[in-house]
């Protein structure tokens, strides 16, 4: 038996060697960590100073895992892992904080993060660490994201997180795998599960191949992609980033032009009770149309009536509440939307398409690419490239193209994403291809006014109204619609700031966010001391208040990507500003006008008769009124066109002098 001493001893030195083992390992058993999910992390990754695929990198993924499970009846699931090493300051502010974007009714679950420092010290990420909020894009969308912030992130650490991607009742067909991060990666891995044979298209990623792997998955391998980076004014992201298009097919090969021709009369078939004409659709074209006499004036009483009359179950603004969503029954004809005065997207489309029928007209759905999201090319053998569908009706000997599902189109126009395609026209018998028209700058407008009081000191302080019609109405509607009224607000304030950070807003309204028809409007008051910047006797003024501050276009000297405007338009402003008593203009030049053909900038400064107010208009477009070549202009033309803007920009930041009278000087009188 041994002694209490010798026992005493024996643990001591125990505890002893349980230390010595601890500090030799240290680093090793810290990397690994206790959640048996995490990968082992080699010592060699946190010795890493220098990035792999680009040099320059700040931050590189050392891989990204994906498994995709599609076996499952009731979702799909999408399981993330990222491993990024940070190797500066500059890595370290870009990947302390994540964003894991979500659509609709996606799910984003099981987050897990942690940081492993240098010395192999790891911080982990706490559950209530994680939140939701709305991330505004480079494009000026709104995504749902939930979003944590790393702790303890420093250069040279490795920073990892996971995460689940639920989709309720998803599937692979038609997935879209992404194998760019905005950091470079070093090896990406796509793991898939497929419920029935499966098929894929590579884009801009070479000739890449699924290869059979355990568990009844395949997996792709890419290594060493480079960033991809959101330019100003690019094209859509899967126009020119790494990709694959997954879908299930029992077909060995696909003939484009047979392929279309069989979807059109298929469709064309499938929608003939979808569309369909009964007695009260009859009566009510007939009451509707009342005593319009031509074509158009029919048309868009029919158009007026769905966007307003029938609230779409699928827009987030229509005022419909939770219960009125979810309690929602499908309707089978439009007789059953009309009657109802609710239905889907699609529902007001068919309703629309019935009663032009009953008036008289021919009308068909049609199918088209969606600019926001690809190019559509026919080559491309699946209807999922065909994003969009909408009206065509045939007047004359020609085709026009109503969308009333989305009620903030303009009549007679297209949402900018199906203007300029290629759009299949369905019929049972003979379906066939047209293109979509493209508006001009005329129909897109953003008319500013401004009326103001210069003050001596410099202050600048009046009244602003600022209007948005066609594309650029309907792009502020949908930015606006589904916010709160001080949202609102505060989207037009952060707009005014960003640019006069010592702005002062109020009696601020914004109009017409959820009419159909009106235009989406701005007014407001406005205070901006230190405007004009008063040395001495002298006021230096800008007259271009509403290009005040504005950031170049296109600020970087070289480009990856072409520049892709989505749609032409133009702006008018009229500025008014009455000066100060007893100053006048030193120098009364006007900016220069620019004419380069698609675009003209034309300037005027003028100066009423008692030379008390400075008038300020400016007219811009940009684009071609019937034209239809896409906005596109390849890199190398990106040197005129920088160069191009950055003319308009210097003319709107031309300065006028203002010099006060020496009279006014000397016996120092003053007049607001």
């Amino acid at each position: 038996m041994k002694s209490p001493l010798t026992s005493a001893r024996t643990a001591a030195s125990a505890a002893f060697a349980c230390l010595l083992l601890i500090a030799l390992t240290s680093v090793a058993s810290l990397a690994r960590g206790g959640d048996k999910d995490w990968k082992p992390v080699d010592p060699e990754q946190l010795k890493m100073t220098t990035p792999v695929v680009e040099k320059d990198a700040d931050a590189e993924a050392l891989f990204w895992e994906v498994y995709v499970d599609d076996s499952q009846p009731d979702e799909l699931s999408l399981r993330h892992y990222i491993r990024i090493k940070v190797f500066n300051e500059r890595g370290r502010d870009s990947q302390s904080k994540v964003d894991l974007p979500y659509l609709g009714g996606n799910q984003i679950k099981d987050i897990a993060a942690r940081v492993i420092k240098p010395d192999g010290t790891i911080v982990e990420l706490k559950k209530e660490d994680v939140f939701e909020r709305t991330v505004v894009k480079l494009s000026g969308a709104k995504v749902k994201a939930k979003s944590f912030a790393l702790p303890g992130v420093e250069p040279g650490a490795v920073i990892e997180y996971r995460y689940r991607e639920v989709i309720p009742g998803g599937s692979a067909n038609r997935l879209r795998l992404q194998f760019q991060r905005d950091i470079p990666v070093q090896s990406v891995t796509y793991y898939i599960k497929p419920y029935m044979g499966m098929r894929y298209r590579p884009f801009n990623i070479g000739e890449a191949r699924f290869v059979k792997d355990k568990d009844g998955f395949s997996k792709l391998t890419m290594t060493n992609l480079p960033a991809f980076r959101e330019e100003p004014r690019m094209p859509p992201e899967d126009n020119v980033r790494s990709w694959a298009f997954l879908y299930y097919t029992q077909e060995e090969s696909l003939d484009p032009d047979k392929y279309w021709s069989e979807l059109g009369k298929r469709f064309g078939e499938a929608l003939k009770d979808d569309m369909k004409v009964n007695d009260e659709v009859k009566t009510t074209a007939a009451s509707i149309v009342g005593d319009a006499k031509t074509p158009d004036e029919k048309l868009q009483r029919i158009y007026d009536f769905c966007r307003t009359k029938i609230k779409n179950i699928n827009d987030a603004a229509s005022g419909l509440t939770e219960d009125e969503r979810s309690n929602f029954k499908a309707n089978k004809t439009p007789a059953d939307t009309l009657k109802r005065g609710v239905g889907t997207g699609s529902n007001i489309d068919y309703l629309f398409a019935a009663l032009a029928k009953a008036a008289g007209f021919d009308a068909r759905l049609a199918l088209s690419g969606n600019r926001d999201d690809l190019f559509f090319d026919r080559a491309l053998s699946n209807v999922a490239f065909l994003g969009s569908s909408f009206v065509a009706v045939r007047v004359g000997d020609g085709w026009q193209f109503f969308s009333p599902a989305e009620k903030y189109t303009t009549a007679g126009m297209l949402g900018w994403r199906e203007e300029g395609q290629d759009a299949l026209i369905a019929d049972s018998k003979e379906p066939q291809w047209v293109k979509t028209p493209l508006s001009g700058p005329e129909k897109s407008v953003e008319t500013r006014t401004g009326k103001f009081r210069l003050l001596e000191d410099g202050t600048l302080e009046g009244d602003v109204r600022i209007e948005y019609t066609g594309q650029l109405g309907y792009d502020r509607k949908k930015y606006n619609d589904d916010d709160s009224p001080a949202q609102r607000e505060k989207t037009l304030e952060d707009m005014i700031k960003g640019r006069m950070s010592t702005a002062e807003l109020s009696d601020i309204h914004v109009e017409n966010v959820t009419d159909p028809a009106k235009p989406f409007t701005y007014s407001f008051h406005v205070r901006v001391p230190g405007y004009a910047q008063r040395t001495g006797k002298r006021l230096f003024l800008q007259p271009a208040f509403f290009q005040r501050n504005l950031a170049a276009l296109f600020p970087t000297s070289e480009r990856k990507n072409n520049v892709y405007f989505h749609f032409s338009w133009s702006e008018q402003d009229r500025v008014e500003i009455v000066l100060p008593e007893g100053f006048a203009l030193d120098n009364p030049d006007s900016p220069a006008p620019i004419n380069v053909g698609v675009s003209k900038y034309e300037p005027r400064t003028m100066i009423t008769k008692d030379g008390r107010t400075l008038i300020y208009e400016r007219k811009f477009f940009f684009g071609q009124s019937g034209s239809q070549n896409l906005l596109i202009f390849p890199t190398n033309a990106y040197g005129n066109l920088k160069a191009y803007f950055d003319a308009v920009q210097k003319e709107d930041n031309h300065t006028i002098l203002l010099k006060q009278a020496a009279a006014t000087a000397a016996t120092g009188t003053t007049s607001n």
